[in-house]
C-alpha cells in the first residue's frame, strides 16, 4: 500500500517536472519569437522616421533559418527599393525644377526679342526704311525659328526619355546618308568660311536602324560643329565598314572641350560655355537626344577631344542582316580552278 502510494507520488512529481520543463521552454521560445520581431518592428519604425532613405539592415536577414528570417530578408530587399525609388524621384525632381529654370530663361529671350522688335514695327510703321523693316523681320523671324526647334527638342527628348519612341529598323545605307547631310549644310558652311566634307572608307554596306532617327543624330552632330568651328576650319563626316559594324564619326576643327566638361556633355541641358551666351542657336538638348537615340540602337556615343584643336564624335551601328550574310558567303567561296 505504502509502496504503491510512493509510486504514485514520484509519478505526480515527474509529471509536474515535465509540465514545468514544457512551460519554461515554450516561454523561452515565445522570448525569443517576440525578440526578433520586436527588432524587425523597430528597424520598420527606424526606417519610417528616417523619411524613408536610409534602407533597413538585419542581421537575421542573411541567416534564412526560418519564416522570420525570411520575412526580415523580404522587408530589407523591399526598403532598399523604396530608398533607391526615393532618391531616383529626388534626382528627377532637382532636374525638373533645373530644366523648367533653363527652359523659361530660353523661352524669354527669343520671346522679348520678337516682341521687341515687331512693336518697334509697328511703331514706326510708314516711317521705317523698307532695308530697315526687313532686317528687323529677319532677327524676329530667326527667333521665331530657335523658338520653334526649342519646342521640338523639348518634345522629343520628353519622349525618348518617356519611353514613348522605339527606332523603326530597317536596311538603309549611311554612306548615302552622309552625302545627302553634307550637301544639305553645304551652304551654311559656306556662309560660315568652314570645308565641310565627308570621307567614305572601304566598300558601302546598309546598316539596320531608323534611318530618320539616325538623321537626327547626324543633324545635331554637324550643327554643333558648325557652332564651335571657326572661320577657315573644316569638319569631316566619316563612314568606315568593321566587323559587323559601321562606324560613324563626326570631326571638327574647332575650339574643342575641356576634359571636365566632357563627362557632363551628354546631360540634359548642359552647356560647356553657358557664359557665353544664348544666341548661338543651340538648345543644349542636341546631344541629350543623340545619346538616348544611339542607346536604343544599342550602341554608344563617344567623344574625343583637344582643347583649342577639335573634336570627334563617333557611334556605330549594326551591318543589315543580308549583308553580313553576303560578305560571309563571299569570305567562305572557294577559289575557282584554274
Amino acid at each position: 500500500m505504502l509502496e504503491g502510494f510512493l509510486q504514485m507520488e514520484h509519478a505526480s512529481d515527474l509529471v509536474i517536472g515535465i509540465l514545468a520543463f514544457s512551460l519554461l521552454a515554450a516561454l523561452l521560445a515565445y522570448f525569443r519569437l517576440t525578440r526578433r520581431l520586436r527588432a524587425l518592428a523597430a528597424a520598420v519604425h527606424r526606417f519610417r522616421d528616417g523619411d524613408f532613405t536610409r534602407p533597413i539592415r538585419l542581421a537575421s536577414a542573411h541567416a534564412a533559418e526560418d519564416s522570420i528570417d525570411h520575412l526580415s530578408a523580404t522587408i530589407e530587399q523591399m526598403s532598399e527599393r523604396i530608398a533607391r525609388q526615393l532618391e531616383q524621384l529626388q534626382h528627377a525632381q532637382t532636374w525638373r525644377l533645373e530644366l523648367l529654370a533653363d527652359v523659361s530663361h530660353d523661352l524669354r529671350t527669343p520671346l522679348a526679342s520678337m516682341q521687341g522688335y515687331l512693336e518697334l514695327l509697328l511703331l514706326k510703321h510708314g516711317a521705317m526704311p523698307l532695308d530697315e523693316q526687313r532686317s528687323y523681320l529677319e532677327i524676329a523671324t530667326r527667333h521665331g525659328e530657335r523658338l520653334g526647334k526649342l519646342i521640338r527638342d523639348l518634345f522629343q527628348l520628353s519622349k525618348l526619355e518617356a519611353h514613348e519612341i522605339t527606332p523603326k529598323r530597317e536596311a538603309f545605307s549611311v554612306a548615302e546618308l552622309v552625302q545627302d547631310l553634307v550637301q544639305k549644310f553645304q551652304l551654311a558652311a559656306e556662309k560660315r568660311g568652314l570645308r565641310l566634307e565627308c570621307r567614305l572608307c572601304g566598300q558601302p554596306v546598309q546598316v539596320l536602324g531608323d534611318i530618320a532617327m539616325i538623321e537626327t543624330v547626324l543633324e545635331n552632330l554637324v550643327e554643333n560643329a558648325l557652332r564651335h568651328t571657326p572661320a577657315g576650319g573644316s569638319i569631316h563626316v566619316e563612314v568606315e565598314p568593321r566587323a559587323g559594324r559601321v562606324a560613324v564619326r563626326v570631326a571638327d576643327t574647332g575650339c574643342g572641350i575641356a576634359r571636365e566638361d566632357v563627362a557632363k556633355l551628354f546631360d540634359r541641358y548642359y552647356r560647356v560655355d553657358r557664359a557665353a551666351g544664348r544666341d548661338d542657336g543651340g538648345t543644349g538638348l542636341g546631344l541629350a537626344i543623340v545619346r538616348r537615340i544611339i542607346e536604343l540602337h544599342g550602341s554608344t556615343i563617344s567623344v574625343e577631344s583637344t582643347l583649342g584643336q577639335g573634336s570627334k564624335f563617333g557611334f556605330d551601328l549594326e551591318v543589315a542582316a543580308n549583308e553580313a550574310g553576303a560578305r560571309h558567303a563571299v569570305s567562305i567561296m572557294p577559289a575557282a580552278p584554274r
